[in-house]
């Protein structure tokens, strides 16, 4: 009993000295402080000035709204899905010429589902595909420059579709990781490990590796089945492959990002203890910023729709909230593989747009252009704007579904 009181004199007291303090200090100023004052502030008051990198998202360089531009050069056959292009790589420049690489599918069909699929009929959108390349010399008009990877022959990682792949430049030579599904997907959800391919030329030819570069998680771990969209950077001499897995029961599924890092871009490659590192997001994408790692985390989970920030690469905190941000983003990143302790930022690059049409029977995605001011380069006043202003068309189509309208009814 007596603790209890000891503790509630030392609340009251505390409360008590905040309180004076503030009243000696008066209300707070007009002119936001650029820097923490130093007052006692609220727990709102204290995460402006801690976890963000600026007060305001205009002085938050993490911070940034993003535009987007219908690309040039690619034909999707009228969208009658059976033509897509989705999952690109982070943007390389090499000889004057940028290059990504991305998931193709070409099928008779368009996607039927997992029950209907066969050796022609695709389950989803990136079944049956391979990896494809193209060129731009600007970043608006691209040439397509036909496959990379192609899918193996079975039982090889990959035979039945290789797909969301990225890139990574390694001591002169080129590697490929990307998703080697060994049966359509649907069957058993998107069940896939990490494969590689490397070359010597950005324009191959491509050799495969023809094993699994990161394998699942053992049993009753948090990535036993799956290990979704491989994003390399180069980090204190070392690869460092972020990745996703989907795990939990339906219809409850959880996704979240990991990492592995090898010395050898054909591994072996070793899990970080401490994964998951990131609580949310889909496909990763991240660059190197000052000294640590920036994340575009734009679905799913609590924290999607941040930009989030790792000073030692691993622990992540959210440094922005913003809006409208790419999905699958592929950003060029010019000192991704420098192993640079002074990372610089994105202005662009490419992301992609999921079933153009909506119309579920002829489900494809095609390629965009965005662009953004997360760069310590540039200062673009434009993309620090607070709000995106919306159509009201926009929200007209997040109408109430027939179930909802039903349940309203009664």
């Amino acid at each position: 009993m007596g603790a209890v009181f000891l503790m509630a004199c030392q609340q009251n007291t505390k409360e008590t000295q905040v309180a004076s303090d503030k009243e000696t200090q008066g209300a707070f100023p007009f002119i936001l402080p650029k820097e923490k004052p130093n007052r006692p502030l609220s727990a709102a008051m204290e995460r402006i000035y801690n976890n963000y990198q600026g007060p305001q998202p205009q002085d938050n360089e993490l911070f940034s709204q993003f535009k987007y531009t219908e690309l040039k050069g690619f034909d999707y056959n009228n969208y009658d899905g059976t033509i897509s292009r989705r999952d690109p790589s982070k943007v390389i420049l090499h000889n004057g010429k940028y290059y990504m690489w991305y998931t193709y599918r070409n099928t008779p069909t368009p996607p039927q589902g997992a029950q209907k699929s066969n050796d022609t009929i695709p389950s989803a959108d990136w079944d049956l595909a391979e990896i494809w390349y193209a060129t731009s010399t600007d970043g608006f008009t691209w040439e397509e420059q036909g496959v990379a990877i192609k899918r193996p022959e079975k039982p090889l990682v990959g035979w039945r579709s290789v797909t969301t792949t990225d890139i990574l430049e390694w001591e002169g030579k080129y590697y490929l990781y990307y998703q080697g599904f060994m049966e359509a997907s649907g069957k058993r959800g998107d069940d896939c490990p990490v494969a590689v391919s490397y070359a010597d030329s950005p324009d191959g030819p491509w050799t495969p590796a023809n094993k699994i570069i990161i394998p699942n998680g053992a049993e009753g771990e948090w990535d036993q089945y799956s290990i979704h969209d491989p994003y390399p950077l180069v980090h204190d001499g070392k690869i460092y492959i972020y990745y996703k897995s989907d795990f939990g029961e339906q219809p409850h599924k959880v996704r979240m990002q990991g990492l592995a890092i090898a010395d050898n871009p054909l591994g072996p490659f070793k899990k970080h203890p401490l994964n998951p590192l990131i609580t949310s997001g889909h496909e990763t994408s991240l660059f190197p910023f000052k000294e640590g790692v920036a994340a575009l985390v734009y679905k799913d989970g609590p924290e999607h729709n941040t930009i989030q920030y790792a000073k030692d690469w691993v622990n992540f905190e959210i440094a922005s909230i913003t809006e409208l941000m790419p999905y699958a983003s592929a950003p060029y990143v010019p000192d991704a593989f420098t192993n640079t302790t002074d990372g610089r930022g994105i202005t662009w690059g490419i992301a992609h747009f999921i079933n153009v049409t909506g119309d579920w029977n002829n489900f494809c995605s095609k390629l965009v252009r965005f662009d953004c001011d997360l760069s310590r380069d540039i200062h673009d006043p434009e993309m620090k704007e607070h709000r995106v202003n919306h159509r009201p068309d926009v929200y007209y189509r997040q109408g109430l579904s027939k179930k909802q309208l039903e349940r309203i009814n009664k």
